[in-house]
């Protein structure tokens, strides 16, 4: 490996602070998550690139623009809100968020999937990475636990802390997703956000064709929740999601919010845009150098 690639796959130690920023200003940090995953996935030789790729924009306004509440140096802060990730085989998008935000070291990226790591290929609240609050990788279980972790905040500790849970649409062929979806409603849990990666795509092919899925709108709709569609690689469509989640929270509606955001599975890569065959499947070395070259182009 020459000089040059070495470098281009090197990870920088630039962080990002979470706070309200101008639309326009999420762009790099999307971009630098997006470079991280590649850097990632080359390293681990396995993995997924498509879906991590897609949701890079969902993570950069969650995790940088001050809507969900948490301390950087320290992830157990009692009053913090919580994300879990219950399409876990997405692991590499929220690892970059973390260590972007500086919740532990950026080199260690480079150790993902690797025997002992932290970052393993599902995230392992066993391994103690700050910012993992659960384990999850068993479609349609992740959800479950983040409605029950909602609860116990809103009716048991009486709390204003909120939950965000993001599921791939493929999951929603899971009969426990739409358990929690209805728990979520039954119990009024407006402190409860559920985000939706729409990408209509999933490991055997796109959604409908393995098993059809939609109208997702209307079905989130008829289980109670305040739905809202997004353009899930539009950063002030994004924040627009996220302040009504939080007016509906502020306002005592008594409604849980699914945001529904229309992705394209590894946006940004124009190789992988849009491509079911991306879902677990890792860039060779000359692909990832193909990939970061064209994300060095964004800003």
């Amino acid at each position: 490996m020459d000089i040059a690639t070495k470098q281009s796959l090197d990870f920088n130690t630039t962080t990002f602070t979470n706070e309200r920023r101008e639309p326009a200003a999420f762009a790099a940090i999307a971009n630098e998550i997006r470079r991280d995953i590649v850097r990632m996935l080359v390293r681990a030789g396995s993995g997924h690139s498509g879906g991590p790729l897609g949701s890079a924009d969902i993570f950069a306004v969650l995790y940088f623009s001050g809507v969900m509440r948490y301390k950087p140096d320290n992830m157990q802060w009692p009053d913090r809100d919580r994300f879990v990730l219950s399409a876990g085989h997405m692991a590499p998008v929220m690892y970059a968020a973390l260590a972007n935000a500086g919740c532990y070291p950026k080199d260690e990226q480079a150790t993902l999937r690797k025997y002992n790591t932290r970052l393993q290929g599902h995230p392992g609240r066993d391994m103690h990475l700050p910012g993992v609050e659960t384990s999850s990788g068993s479609l349609g279980q992740g959800i479950s636990i983040a409605v029950g972790m909602a609860m116990a905040d809103k009716l048991l500790d009486r709390t204003d802390k909120r939950v965000f849970c993001l599921t791939g649409d493929g999951e929603l062929q899971e009969g426990s997703v739409w358990e929690a979806a209805m728990s979520a409603s039954h119990f009024k849990l407006d402190n409860f956000c559920w985000l939706i990666d729409n990408n209509d795509c999933q490991i055997d092919g796109r959604v409908p064709d393995v098993m059809n899925v939609y109208p997702i709108v209307d079905k989130c709709q008829s289980f109670g929740f305040d739905t809202i569609v997004v353009d899930g690689h539009d950063y002030a469509d994004l924040l627009r999601g996220f302040d009504q989640f939080l007016a509906n929270q502020a306002g005592g509606t008594g409604k849980p919010t699914a945001i529904i955001a229309r992705t394209y599975m590894g946006h940004g890569v124009s190789f992988m845009n849009d491509k079911f065959e991306w879902h677990g499947k890792p860039p060779t070395q000359e692909q990832a150098i193909a990939a970061l070259e064209e994300l060095a182009q964004h800003p």
